[in-house]
């Protein structure tokens, strides 16, 4: 990724963690003048964006550094264990609020000026859902999963607000105090749920785990345009670290092109990925030679001088059959 990107990168995260500091502070003030437990949920989530946001500001500025003889693949996968970090937040301050709202409910508490802390509660949900959609836009963009989970936890918390919002509406016209305790409950379930996705994103990206719906596009791109020599692809592989793409590959081309033609093969298969990737891609393509007959019944190359079998079938490169180490055959 060019420097300036990240410094780009750099400068909303710190933007985000200023915003959330202000919130933060708001969203304590209407809890402050209310005495509802709905209304802390919200100021308690706050606490977790500010942490979050300081975590992944450094995050971002370690996953630019470049690379060294330590880390030869980047420092990169530093932002799935930010992404984990914050989601292991999140869930525990879902558990703070179930434990809160539990205990009020036993121990009710008096609720006050609570259209006061409505009109608070909108407007920081308000600035909360744009700042959100802004960092999960930008984190699309630029494959950068801090920024993307920054903003998909902003968005969450702005969805909290609205939810808060009409149900502290209904206290107001009921005059029935339980329903802020209930209603913290059911955001505190919300937010917990929010944390254990986050969790389990980091860590099936720390596993490596596959992104199917990548790969799916990569090798759909690469079958509609692939050339005759590319007798076959197999083996595909793609892993992330941070917002770079690593791209494993057996490619088979004819056995009698020399290591220029093959070489050139590969830049092209290269050069055809790495223009339809919005983000920085590093490929290690292995070359193989064909192995006639056998592969000579899957190639189309016209005119091949070195053909030992007739052409009988043109393999589909799909999702199921590319991943698979081993060549495709009739």
């Amino acid at each position: 990724m060019k420097n300036n990107t990240l410094r780009q990168n750099a400068r909303m995260q710190s933007l985000a963690l200023a915003l959330g500091i202000a919130l933060m502070a708001i969203k304590f003030l209407a809890w402050w003048l209310t005495n509802s437990n709905a209304i802390l949920t919200d100021a308690m989530e706050s606490i977790i964006n500010v942490v979050a946001a300081a975590f992944g500001l450094y995050s971002l500025i370690l996953a630019a550094k470049p690379r060294d003889s330590n880390h030869p693949y980047g420092h990169g996968k530093v932002e799935f264990i930010s992404a984990g970090f914050e989601g292991a937040l999140i869930f525990l301050a879902g558990i703070a609020i179930w434990m809160k709202a539990g205990y009020n409910i036993v121990y009710p508490q008096p609720l006050f000026q609570l259209d006061v802390g409505l009109g608070i509660t909108a407007i920081a949900g308000a600035i909360n859902y744009g700042a959100g959609f802004l960092l999960e836009k930008r984190g699309e963009h630029t494959n950068s999963l801090i920024m993307e989970a920054s903003g998909k936890h902003l968005k969450s918390d702005a969805y909290s607000s609205a939810g808060l919002i009409i149900g502290l509406g209904l206290v107001i016209l009921t005059g029935i105090p339980l329903l802020d305790n209930l209603l913290a409950l059911l955001f505190g379930g919300v937010i917990m749920f929010t944390g254990f996705r986050l969790v389990r994103r980091s860590v099936a990206g720390i596993m490596d785990e596959a992104d199917y719906q990548l790969i799916d596009e990569m090798v759909d791109t690469l079958h509609r345009n692939r050339r005759d020599s590319w007798i076959d692809v197999h083996n595909f592989r793609v892993i992330k670290y941070g917002p770079t793409l690593h791209i494993d590959c057996h490619m088979t081309v004819p056995w009698y092109f020399d290591t220029r033609q093959s070489h050139g093969e590969v830049k092209n298969v290269e050069s055809l990925l790495g223009a339809h990737s919005t983000v920085p891609v590093e490929f290690f393509i292995h070359v193989d030679p064909c192995d006639p007959p056998r592969n000579c019944r899957i190639c189309q190359m016209k005119n091949c001088p070195e053909r030992q079998a007739p052409s009988e079938l043109r393999v589909e490169w799909t999702l199921e059959n590319i991943m698979k180490n081993a060549q495709h055959e009739v």
